[in-house]
């Protein structure tokens, strides 16, 4: 059956500079193993398949599988299967400020914030410091000296997230990890008066080695919670993430009154046609 299929480049505004996503707009009738062999060929970082809403209140479901699991929840592949699901027309005309997708986390607002998306960062379902012992293993699985992390803080939002700070941006890019066994996130900041205030990388084991993702919505969304309730940055802010991978992501983080945390960027269509499933 021919679906209608899209790569969207996500955190950019700039095509192939970001993170891309593979979205299948209809994905009703699709087992969870044909999903999920189809992620695995697309080798992306995720694949998103959209479904109609089984909740009161959403614009549609997604489902969002890795070339190996699904998840509940992912930053990146949420802002590029809105923008796929607005590009295709669906919904009301004029669309809505905010979209509402539902998926394993539950119901996620996107907003629309002129030619960018933004998605209401979820909560934390661990937080607080990290004890001595994995410091000194972070440390370590980055090849760095203990005494070069600032801080260190479980930042999980669902994929497991420890977060290492370092006293500047120039020092995460220097990094050279070895093997790592966590999803770990690394962020350091820029010299005041530079247009990103920070620079992030998120290293990720995967079949016995280490790769680093491009950059990574829930990580940004996370640290944002962090950085902001520490006094360590004020909202809005921009993250650079990708630099040591020759990508140029930005990641706009805003805060409104009531405390929601908005995380957003660009979103480019490079791929659009059809996909036989």
């Amino acid at each position: 059956m021919q679906r209608p299929f899209s790569q969207v480049d996500v955190f950019t505004d700039v095509p192939y500079a970001g993170n891309p996503v593979a979205v299948v707009l209809d994905g009703e009738g699709l087992s969870e193993t044909e999903m999920q062999r189809f992620a695995h060929w697309t080798n992306l970082s995720e694949t998103t398949f959209v479904l109609p809403p089984g909740e009161a209140g959403a614009d549609y479901r997604a489902r969002i599988f890795t070339p190996m699991a699904e998840l509940p929840f992912a930053g990146h592949p949420t802002l590029g299967t809105c923008h796929a699901w607005l590009s295709a027309g669906r919904g009301s005309e004029p669309p809505p400020e905010v979209i509402v997708q539902e998926c394993g986390a539950g119901l996620v607002a996107i907003r629309r914030t002129g030619a960018r998306l933004a998605f209401a960062a979820p909560p934390l379902i661990r937080s607080g410091p990290v004890e001595e012992a994995l410091v000194e293993h972070l440390a370590s699985l980055l090849r760095i000296q203990p005494g070069a992390i600032v801080d260190a803080q479980w930042v999980d939002n669902g994929p497991g997230w420890v977060a290492v700070l370092l006293e500047s941006a120039e020092a995460v890019l220097a990094l050279r990890p070895g093997l790592v066994d966590l999803d770990v996130g690394v962020v350091g900041p820029h010299p005041d008066g530079e247009p990103e205030a920070f620079e992030v990388r998120a290293f990720l084991p995967k079949d016995g080695s280490t790769v680093e993702d491009p950059v990574t919505g829930s990580l940004n969304a996370s640290l944002a919670e962090w950085l902001l309730e520490s006094g360590r940055a004020s909202a809005p802010y921009v993250a650079s993430q990708g630099t040591a991978l020759g990508r140029s992501g930005r990641v706009h983080v805003s805060r409104d009154d009531d405390g929601t945390i908005w995380v957003g960027g660009g979103t480019v269509t490079c791929i659009a046609g059809q996909v036989d499933l």
